[in-house]
Order: structure tokens, then C-alpha cells, then sequence
């Protein structure tokens, strides 16, 4: 007899049967979630550690000179227009807020955005300029009233950066411009006020959206999803990464409050490359792509930055304008369905042009050489992390207008010698300075204004020519019982054997000597034999000395050809002897930093100019005068090709042999610049230092427009009337009579008479004797 089981038995058995599978899910389960558990505690650690630390690494942040306004300051009207363009000024009919200005004739009207200076805050006012010629003729504020000066907040020119090359300007949400907030939540995460880090619906309308058009075309990650991803993980594409993402999200909004969120993502988010420096947040977007600071921008400036979120290079607004622009009315259109802005709002702003710049304001690639030489001041005094990531500020010398011009004398300098040979292998460098501060104020450290490589200016170490002779010079007239401007120098062949048995053998550029010729005709016509035989009589080792009070102590042999430039010096050094000769003979070393503020507006360190009284006021004067004698009769007399006659100028050429080396060195009241030419390979150029260095300079000393010479007398300097021709002492009216400077003691006597040409020593004595029988 068969027994069949009862339901109820059948029920048991398969319940015994489930229960070890049941008791393993639940433990499974368990050390699951005790995995899971210890996993978002140790996601949680890492979320606030970062996020309530030190969120990101601050490159400083390099700035020129701010320009200040004063009546009565040389400023050209265009060169003022022309910084304002560079400084992201918007012109309009109307002044309507920070960052406008209005031109109309001689008149600017502008509203200045204020800035956290060094010395402390400059407000944001609207003030207003007259210019008359070339010169500031009235400065008051709009409201009434006038102003001692305004300055004007610096140009951003780069920025020092970290290995990892990110770039931002961090900015708080006070600071953002009207529809940025709206525009990001409508296009990017229209729940972001009402999620809790991850948002369901809008996960279920980015899958819907995508499977009803058949391809990816929205994503369901909320802001604080993308702030997770940019933030703390990689781009992986996978479900796990995309779990962690989200579990963050969570534990981010959980810790740290929605205003919070919205400003870390402002700051964050990645919106272009420039170069191998990536672009994140939308502060340093505004100034990269428009030039102008974020709180200016306007709607269809918003809608353009906000559409870049989805694809910065897709988006990309300088290499796809079209693309970018039908992106930007997307958003725009976006806008108006969620009645954000009216229709006619976004149809006027689909009208205006992208307005991007031709290209980003802060490259970092705009002034490599000037920067290099911050650079390295900086590492005097500072670590190389906290360059690249305190986020100092730090203010400069540099002159943008000048740097300009500067660039332009080069290229266009560069296009008129264009034809000759191998002129496509010449290179150059070029130096500007202020001679009584010795800022640096412009620097190019190639032909090419934007290279960014060898900089020539502060590293090419080449012969540097003639350019040694004023300190030959000037060793001599520091002997006025010696040594005067009309002293007579032989300018004839002769030889040297040295301690090694070479015989040294000098001789003129033009291979001709000129016999007896004063000393300062020597100088300005930049004669070899006379001056190397009034070197040699100094003595060799006397001229290395004098070098070294000028700023510079040359590792020379005391070799006679030194007296010629076959020492080696870089265009920097050259500078620092030069600017010595330009101030009256007070040593002003060269700098480029003025002073350097930490992140949060604390004053940190500045850099003063430092001034040392090297030689005698007299004895530096006499050698300026040669110097004047170079550019008016000897060899940089074709500067005046492009300069006016009244323009008081002094310098010195400078050429090696085989034109090796083209170098010229000069100043005005207010502005030295140091250029030079020649092949990085030491090859022969085509170019003296009157055909090629002499002709950038001169081209920008034009462009310039500098302050004459004006050389006050010193006390131990007297002028006394000479014979041009044999250096004696003359009376004023006599033929041929000069004006001549000489340290007081050391003039030639006056003259008696003028050897029977008429005149003398009293006129009217004269004109009775010549009625005399």
C-alpha cells in the first residue's frame, strides 16, 4: 500500500530544502551591505577631505603695470584706447557700467572696475579724460570734480603653473552675472534645487530622450554628479565608476549645501585647452574667451559658455564658430521654453556676434621671455610650490604698450631688410627699459614675439663689439688731468705681442686710419686703432674694473683684444652696464617684479629699486656727450633716418667680426633698449650694428615717442668755446668756434683771438684797433 504525502509535508520538505539558501542570501546580503557600509564611509572620508580642505592648487598670477592717469602724463589717446581693448573694455555710445568706455574726440569716458592693489583697494569709479597732442590735458569724475589720478587695473599677461597644468580664477557666486545660474540649470540639471545629488526623473528622461531618437543625446548626471566626476575620479566609462559617482553625489550633498555645490562646479568645471594649460571654471572662461571678467558678460555670452559645458573642443568658439554658434541660440531657445528670458530677449541676443578675442588674453605663450625673467626672480625668494599653487599675485614692470612696440619695430625691421642672404637664420633680442628705476618694461627673446624657447635675451652670451668702447671711455675722462673730450688720440696701425708670443694686429671696420682725432670722435665714429691704443694705455685690467662699477664683472682675460668686445656678454648684462651709463652713473640693478600679494590681499614682499653712486656726475656726463656725438655724426647717425633731428638721443653700435654680432645700445630721457642680431650658430649675418640692431631701434624709438635727453650739468662740469679744429681755446663769435663740456679745471684757456679771422676775446676792442693806423 502506497502512502502519499500530505501537502503539508510537501510544503515542509521544500522549506527544509530553502533554508541553507536562504541563510547564505542573508548572510551574502549582510556582507554585503557591511562592504557597502565600509566602502561609502571610506568614499565619505574622501569626499570631505577634499572638499573641506584645500580644494585646488592656485597658479600666481602675473600682472603688468597698472596705468596711471595724471594731468600733464605723456599718454598717446590710441595707446590708451589700445590698453583698454587689451584690458577687455567694452566701447559704447554710453558708459553703463564697469568695463565700458566711451570715445568721443579727446574725451574718454570710462567706468574703471576697480582692483586689490598692493598699497590696498582701488574702487570701481567712472572718471573722465582729455587729451591734448600726446598728452593727458584733464582727468575728473563724471559726477564732478578732479582727480590728482586713477589707475587703472593691471593686464593679466600669465600665470605660473603646476605640473598638472590646471588653470582657474576662482570666483563666488555673488560674483556671477545675471542668467548664468538660470541658464546652467536649465540646460544641465533642471532639478538641481530639489535632488538629493542623483535625480531619478532626470535618469528616466535621458534614457527616454535616447531611446526615442536612437542615439546618446542626453545625459542623466545632476551638477553635483558632474562635479563628482570632474572632481574626484577619472572620465572611465563603466558601471562601477558610474556607482561610485553617484554614491559621492549623495555623500557631497549630504556634507556641504546646495550654494556650496553650485560655486565648487562654477570653479571646476573643464571649458577649453590653451595649449598644454587646461581651462576650468567659468572665471578664467570669461576672461580666456572674451577678455573680459565674469561679472560683465553678458546673455549671449552666458548661453555660449553654458553651451561649451556639453563639448569645450566640439564647442570650441575660435576653431568651430559655426558649431559653437548654433549650440549658443540652442541654449537660447532653451531658455525661452523654460521662461527663463522672453523671445525677444533671446532673438536680440541671437543676433550679436560670438565676440570671442582672436585668442586667449592670458595665453601663457603672449610674453615668454618677459616671463622667464619673473620666473627667476621669483625662485630668489620663493619655493616652486608656492609659485604654482598659493595663487600669489604679483605685480610687474611690464608695459604692454611698449612691448608692442617694441614687437612691431622687430617684425617690421625684419620685413625691410627682407632679400638679403640668410637674413631667415638671423635671430634677436631686445630689452626696454626705465633708466632711472631699471625696471624692465619690455623683453623679446626671439624675433618671434610669442616664442617660447631659447630666450636669447636673458641667455645668448655673444661678443659684444664696440659696445665696450664707452667704458673705455669713460675710464679716461675720470683722468681730467689726462683725459678730455678734446684730448688727441693716434689713430694709426700697430701691433702688440702678447706674453705667448701672438702678435695682436687691430684694425678699423674700414681698414683706413684716420691719424690724429679727438677722443670724442674717436668714440663717436667707433675707431679701433685710437681706441684700443688709449685702452692699452689705461691699462686693460683698469677697463675690466670699470665694467664691473657699471654693473657688471666680466670673467675676461685681461687680453688686449677685450678692448674691442671680443668678451662675451648676454643682452641683460649689456643692459645693466647701460643703464648705469643712461642714469648719471648710479648703478640701478634691473628688475621686473614690483611687489607680490598673497591669495587672500596680504602684502607679502616688495621689491624696491635699489640705486648706488658708481662713478662721478662730471665724468659720466662728458662720456653722454660722446655718446650724443654717435647718433648726431658717427655711426648711429642713421637712426635719424626715422627719428626727428631734435630728438636728443645717445647710444652705441656695435659689431663682431664677419658681422657676427649686430648689436646697438641706447637711451633717451626715458627709455633704454638694448637689441641684438646674429645666428644662434655664430654664422656670419649680413648686418653691421648701424644696418640691422640700430634699425629695430630706431623703429621703435619712433613708435615710442620718448622724452629727449636732457643731461642736467653737474657742478664739477664747465662749457668753454674751443676750436673745432685743433682743440684750442676760443672766443664764442670766432669761425669754427665749438661749445665743449670739461671738468672744471681741465678746459684749455681761453683764447686771445681768432688768428686774424675777425673777433676775439673782446669785440669791441677789436672794432676800435681795426680803425687804428
Amino acid at each position: 500500500m502506497t502512502r502519499t504525502r500530505s501537502p503539508r509535508s510537501r510544503s515542509r520538505q521544500r522549506s527544509r530544502g530553502m533554508k541553507p539558501w536562504l541563510g547564505w542570501l542573508v548572510k551574502l546580503s549582510i556582507v554585503g551591505l557591511v562592504i557597502l557600509a565600509g566602502f561609502a564611509i571610506y568614499l565619505d572620508a574622501i569626499v570631505q577631505e577634499k572638499f573641506s580642505g584645500k580644494r585646488w592648487t592656485i597658479p600666481a598670477k602675473v600682472y603688468a603695470r597698472p596705468l596711471e592717469l595724471f594731468v600733464g602724463q605723456k599718454l598717446d589717446r590710441q595707446d590708451f584706447l589700445s590698453e583698454l581693448d587689451a584690458l577687455g573694455y567694452r566701447r559704447e555710445n554710453a558708459v553703463s557700467g564697469p568695463g565700458v568706455v566711451s570715445a568721443a574726440g579727446n574725451n574718454i569716458e570710462l567706468h574703471t572696475r576697480g582692483f586689490q592693489f598692493y598699497e590696498g583697494a582701488e574702487e570701481a569709479r567712472r572718471i573722465r579724460v582729455r587729451f591734448s597732442g600726446d598728452f593727458v590735458a584733464g582727468l575728473g569724475r563724471t559726477d564732478g570734480g578732479e582727480l590728482a589720478v586713477a589707475r587703472l587695473e593691471p593686464l593679466l599677461i600669465g600665470g605660473l603653473y603646476p605640473a598638472h597644468n590646471e588653470d582657474r580664477i576662482l570666483i563666488k557666486l555673488d560674483q556671477v552675472p545675471p542668467y548664468l545660474v538660470e541658464t546652467l540649470m536649465a540646460v544641465e540639471d533642471r532639478e538641481f534645487f530639489r535632488h538629493f545629488g542623483v535625480s531619478p526623473k532626470s535618469i528616466a528622461r535621458a534614457v527616454w530622450v535616447n531611446l526615442t531618437s536612437g542615439q546618446v543625446r542626453q545625459g542623466g548626471s545632476t551638477l553635483t554628479q558632474q562635479l563628482v566626476k570632474n572632481f574626484y575620479l577619472t572620465n572611465e566609462r563603466s558601471l562601477t565608476r558610474k556607482g561610485t559617482e553617484a554614491m559621492m553625489a549623495v555623500l557631497l550633498e549630504l556634507h556641504y549645501d546646495k550654494p556650496e555645490i553650485l560655486e565648487a562646479y562654477l570653479n571646476e568645471v573643464f571649458l577649453g585647452q590653451d595649449g598644454n594649460r587646461a581651462i576650468h571654471g567659468f572665471g578664467l572662461a570669461s576672461q580666456y574667451f572674451f577678455g573680459q571678467p565674469l561679472s560683465e558678460l553678458k546673455l549671449h555670452q552666458v548661453a555660449l559658455l553654458v553651451g561649451m559645458v556639453k563639448g569645450p573642443t566640439y564647442y570650441n568658439p575660435r576653431r568651430q564658430p559655426e558649431r559653437a554658434l548654433e549650440r549658443r541660440n540652442l541654449i537660447l531657445d532653451m531658455l525661452v521654453e523654460q521662461q527663463v528670458v522672453a523671445p525677444e530677449q533671446a532673438e536680440a541676443a541671437k543676433k550679436l556676434p560670438l565676440g570671442v578675442t582672436s585668442r586667449g588674453s592670458m595665453a601663457n605663450s603672449s610674453y615668454p621671455a618677459f616671463l622667464d625673467l619673473v620666473k627667476r626672480q621669483l625662485r630668489q625668494d620663493y619655493r616652486e610650490e608656492d609659485l604654482t599653487e598659493e595663487g600669489l599675485r604679483i605685480f610687474t614692470s611690464f608695459d604692454p604698450i611698449l612691448q608692442l612696440k617694441a614687437q612691431g619695430a622687430m617684425n617690421d625691421t625684419f620685413k625691410r631688410l627682407a632679400g638679403r642672404p640668410d637674413l631667415d637664420k638671423v635671430e634677436a633680442a631686445m630689452l626696454v627699459t626705465n633708466p632711472e628705476t631699471g625696471e624692465v618694461q619690455a623683453m623679446l627673446g626671439s624675433r618671434q614675439a610669442g616664442f617660447a624657447g631659447f630666450n636669447r635675451a636673458l641667455d645668448a652670451v655673444r661678443p659684444i663689439g664696440s659696445l665696450v668702447k664707452p667704458a673705455i671711455y669713460l675710464t679716461a675722462l675720470e683722468k681730467p688731468s689726462q683725459y678730455t673730450l678734446t684730448s688727441r688720440l693716434e689713430d694709426e696701425p700697430f701691433s702688440v705681442k702678447g706674453a705667448d708670443g701672438q702678435v695682436w694686429r687691430p684694425q678699423n671696420y674700414g681698414r683706413e686710419a684716420h691719424g690724429s682725432v679727438f677722443l670724442y670722435q674717436a668714440l663717436a665714429n667707433s675707431y679701433n686703432l685710437s681706441t684700443a691704443r688709449l685702452g692699452l694705455d689705461l691699462g686693460v685690467p683698469s677697463v675690466l674694473k670699470t665694467l664691473g662699477r657699471l654693473g657688471v664683472e666680466p670673467d675676461w682675460p685681461a687680453y688686449p683684444s677685450m678692448l674691442l668686445g671680443a668678451g662675451a656678454m648676454r643682452p641683460v648684462e649689456v643692459a645693466d652696464i647701460y643703464q648705469t651709463l643712461a642714469n648719471g652713473g648710479f648703478n640701478t640693478p634691473l628688475r621686473g617684479i614690483r611687489n607680490v600679494l598673497a591669495a587672500d590681499g596680504e602684502p607679502l614682499k616688495r621689491y624696491p629699486f635699489q640705486i648706488q653712486q658708481r662713478f662721478d656726475a662730471g665724468a659720466i656726463y662728458l662720456t653722454q656727450y660722446a655718446m650724443q656725438r654717435v647718433m648726431t655724426e658717427g655711426t648711429g647717425r642713421s637712426a635719424y633716418n626715422q627719428l626727428p633731428r631734435s630728438l636728443a638721443l645717445a647710444g652705441k653700435t656695435g659689431t663682431t667680426n664677419d658681422s657676427r654680432d649686430s648689436w646697438f645700445a641706447g637711451f633717451s630721457q626715458d627709455l633704454l633698449a638694448v637689441v641684438w642680431m646674429g645666428r644662434d650658430d655664430n654664422g656670419k649675418t649680413p648686418l653691421t650694428g648701424a644696418t640691422g640692431a640700430l634699425q629695430v631701434w630706431a623703429d621703435f624709438m619712433r613708435r615710442a615717442d620718448p622724452l629727449p635727453l636732457n643731461m642736467p650739468r653737474p657742478d664739477n662740469v664747465v662749457m668753454a668755446w674751443v676750436d673745432g679744429t685743433t682743440g684750442q681755446g676760443s672766443a664764442e663769435g670766432c669761425p669754427g668756434a665749438v661749445q665743449m663740456p670739461y671738468i672744471r679745471g681741465s678746459e684749455p684757456a681761453p683764447g686771445a683771438g681768432c688768428g686774424g679771422q675777425g673777433g676775439g676775446e673782446d669785440p669791441l676792442m677789436d672794432w676800435i684797433r681795426g680803425w687804428l693806423p
